[in-house]
């Protein structure tokens, strides 16, 4: 995955490589006067011909440039994914497919004024989401003080019993968090689940800017849009601090289960990125001491800090799934034994669970005393009888989700279904309401997206990443998926979805002339 060489030698507009529009397509010049987003909020455009203040110079910029050069930027956007070798990995009938990254180069824009709320509600809720985790493997306060019901905690798929009594450092279990966001169709920001366990999509936000640097270098010039390509860095910061040795550089590894796996792109390129060793369960060994040594041509050396992209109950066969191949037997007695530290620790999944996600406003308020900055979407618990019958009734209303499931699967999106599947659905919460949810089908925001060689509204939601030990980092802006397909509001890369790069743009931006040189 070596980098690829600049596609650009130059600031500036890159010249127009001959046969830039492929045959068959459409002129895709840009007429914001023509975009029309209907009723959704629009991230960019606020009304026909008006876009909102944070995205004024990359409009003008845009509509500024001829068919020919916006068909050369895409192809050129197209050309660098290929080349940095950027890939998501497909299950299809038994088969792992490769496929280049699907991306747009309209990004979306958010104001820094906002972000800065966002950013602040984003820290405040991995902080709450902490304590709860920390609370549920210790004391229960939370369940003893009626806040939190104590079957629901009983019925957990994701409460691990060999992690009650462990203290990890700073009482912090989810190291890194990615929360999606949604915009709904007044505007407002919701979170509409949170990832604990082993949450992906953050080498993409960085591939991302790298490709649109290249593609639009004269935006980046002129415009102050705030940086991302700080997290490597930060995210081995954040590591370093969990390290049971006080070294200023611990031996920090990557635990994979694989090339195979789907996120396998990712663990390679955040290890290289952050110096640390890629390695897989079979690289690792643990010693008589409890420790976590790492084979080597030089011999066993010693790891301090595991970033763990395996799932738990594949992570030792000796507590776990004792068929697991990707683990490390004795891992959980060298974490428990405070030998080792794992990032995200085992366990933390007992808050990523689309039910206790309901109950995040209250933790909130429990254990910091103040009030969320970030709303969650309005939640039906099915496991209520009351909310039960609801959902029941209005099935045809509603996005039903089960409580564990990730990556757009297992979910009913009650507008889009048929009679046949909303049956199906009905039986399957009679059966089991305390594994789903059900929530209002959201009007969520769009981008302008090139389509065909058109320029048409796609759904979005977005991905922020956070982290945390001993001080919080959260990225500037985060993974803007996109619904690629017309009408749809799935954004999964498997299901059909692509992506976008996210600005963070001071809303009096200056203007980009395109023919600047």
């Amino acid at each position: 995955m070596a980098n690829a060489e600049p596609l650009f030698r130059r600031p500036g507009r890159p010249p127009a490589p001959p046969n830039v529009t492929p045959i068959g397509r459409k002129p895709m010049r840009i007429d914001w006067n023509h975009y029309d987003p209907g009723q959704h909020f629009d991230e960019l455009i606020a009304a026909a011909g008006q876009p909102r203040p944070a995205a004024r110079a990359l409009a003008q910029y845009l509509r500024a440039l001829s068919d020919q050069e916006l068909a050369a930027r895409k192809a050129a956007a197209e050309l660098a994914i290929v080349e940095m070798g950027i890939t998501f990995t497909v299950y299809s009938e038994g088969q792992n497919i490769d496929r280049a990254w699907p991306f747009d180069i309209i990004p979306r824009v958010i104001a820094a004024a906002e972000w800065a709320r966002i950013e602040r509600g984003l820290a405040q809720r991995l902080t709450a989401l902490n304590h709860f985790i920390d609370d549920v493997y210790g004391d229960q306060k939370i369940i003893k003080d009626r806040v939190f019901p104590a079957e629901l905690l009983a019925k957990s798929a994701n409460f691990r019993p060999q992690c009650v009594g462990v203290r990890p450092a700073y009482g912090v279990w989810a190291h890194v968090c990615g929360s999606d966001l949604v915009r709904d169709a007044d505007g407002s920001v919701y979170v509409l689940e949170d990832n604990l366990r082993v949450p992906s999509g953050v080498s993409y936000m960085l591939e991302n800017r790298v490709v649109m640097k290249r593609v639009f270098p004269e935006l980046f010039e002129n415009q102050a849009i705030a940086p991302v390509d700080a997290y490597p860095t930060q995210l081995f910061d954040t590591l370093a601090a969990i390290s049971p040795r006080p070294l200023d550089y611990p031996q920090v590894a990557v635990l994979t289960p694989g090339i195979y796996n789907s996120a396998y792109f990712e663990h390679a390129f955040l290890a290289q990125r952050m110096g640390a060793e890629l390695v897989e369960g079979s690289d690792l060994v643990v010693g008589d001491d409890d420790c976590v040594y790492m084979r080597t041509i030089e011999g066993l050396a010693r790891v301090d800090v595991i970033y763990r992209r395996v799932d738990d109950l594949f992570l030792d066969p000796e507590v776990f799934r004792a068929d697991s191949q990707l683990g490390v037997p004795g891992l959980m007695r060298a974490w428990t034994r405070g030998k080792v530290a794992l990032a995200n620790a085992p366990g933390a999944g007992v808050a990523d669970d689309k039910v206790v996600y309901a109950y995040v406003p209250d933790m909130i308020r429990y254990y910091l005393g103040e009030e969320p900055i970030i709303p969650n979407v309005p939640t039906y618990l099915c496991h209520e009888p009351k909310s039960l019958d609801y959902v029941l009734s209005h099935l045809h209303e509603l996005v039903v989700k089960p409580a564990n499931e990730s990556g757009g699967y297992g979910l009913l999106i009650g507008p889009q279904a048929s009679r046949r599947q909303r049956a199906e659905f009905a039986a399957r919460l009679k059966a089991d309401p305390r594994n789903y949810i059900a929530q209002p089908t959201l009007d969520l925001s769009t981008v302008p997206t090139l389509c065909d060689g058109r320029l048409e509204p796609r759904h979005v939601d977005l991905r922020p990443f956070i982290l945390q030990a001993d001080r919080t980092h959260v990225t500037a802006g985060g993974l803007t998926r996109v619904a690629l397909r017309r009408g749809s509001l799935v954004v999964n890369s498997s299901q059909g979805g692509g992506s976008k790069d996210t600005w963070v743009v001071d809303g009096s931006a200056d203007t980009v002339d395109p023919a600047a040189d």
